[in-house]
């Protein structure tokens, strides 16, 4: 099997931190890379460090390099520091952040298929999660427009196109070659609203809106036809999700032993509709339009009151 080097993302979660590198040594990947963010505050520090500890407490041997913010930078300049200096020391790799726990089969996954479309520039990522639900296709994985970031793969040549400051999106945003993008008003609505955020600066506390920009105009993306990867990050410690949602804890299964490669790179408009609707709001925007969501709003209403009393 070919082995591809790992970029760990850690912050000031130990216990995570852990069961994420627990899973990085069953596939014993002989450079493993761990950045940290530095500490947002005193009360912090601790946790940093002992984030930091259970990030290079490989089991296996193995080259850990390492790249430790010494003040709290943020998450959006944390990472893409941290995906700069990874990708400037590899031509390929893989990302998993302090928790996204990945199945065994993941590594396999990405590590031929970053192999495999090394030099394709049709194909800029390569992702652990899928939420597509209707038949299994025969396949091993699906073409898609979105590059889910829970446990990920790719390129140097594909992280050159991010820009961080998503400069072409306003030109993008405003040609026709946009509505080739959208399958559905909702997905224009949404990815606009989110686009024109994070480019004016109001969303500034995540850094994957550029890089989804990217990918979906530049390339594809590649989802397995399982899902490889579940989401541990729900609590107090967590920077996006601190209660509880229904993306968590979702379950995994295994792959194929031998990968069954599709015969033609062209997206899986099926799937994108799926993951629009389950792991972005496509359900929930839909479901908002319905009758019964009206009817229920006093219901819903009185429910909160009651939860404040």
């Amino acid at each position: 099997m070919p082995d591809a080097p790992v970029l760990l993302l850690v912050y000031r979660r130990p216990d995570t931190t852990a069961r994420v590198l627990a899973a990085i040594a069953k596939a014993r990947p002989a450079r493993l890379f761990v950045a940290a963010d530095g500490p947002a505050s005193p009360g912090e520090r601790d946790a940093c460090l002992a984030a930091r500890a259970a990030a290079t407490a490989a089991t296996w041997p193995c080259e850990i390099v390492t790249n430790f913010a010494e003040s709290n930078l943020g998450c959006r300049a944390r990472v893409f520091s941290a995906l700069d200096w990874f990708f400037e020391r590899v031509p390929a790799g893989i990302v998993l952040e302090d928790d996204c726990v990945p199945t065994a089969d993941f590594f396999r996954f990405c590590a031929e298929l970053l192999e495999r479309y090394a030099d394709d520039e049709r194909v800029v990522h390569i992702s652990g999660e899928t939420y597509a639900r209707r038949p299994r296709p025969r396949h091993s994985y699906v073409f898609s427009k979105y590059p889910l970031t829970w446990g990920w793969a790719s390129w140097r040549r594909a992280w050159r196109l991010c820009d961080p400051a998503m400069r072409a999106w306003p030109a993008f945003r405003d040609s026709p070659e946009a509505d080739a993008l959208y399958d559905t008003p909702d997905e224009r609505m949404y990815w606009t609203g989110a686009f024109d955020g994070m480019h004016d600066g109001r969303i500034s506390t995540t850094w994957d809106y550029a890089w989804w920009f990217a990918c979906m105009t530049q390339g594809l993306s590649i989802h397995p036809v399982v899902n490889l990867v579940s989401n541990i990050g729900v609590g107090p410690a967590a920077t996006h999700t601190a209660s509880h949602h229904a993306l968590a804890f979702r379950e995994t299964w295994p792959l194929d032993s031998l990968l069954i490669h599709p015969p033609w790179v062209v997206r899986d408009k099926r799937a994108d509709l799926d993951t629009f609707d389950w792991r972005f709001p496509g359900a929930a925007l839909r479901e908002q339009r319905t009758l019964a969501h009206h009817v229920r709003r006093p219901f819903r209403w009185l429910s909160r009151r009651l939860r404040m009393e």
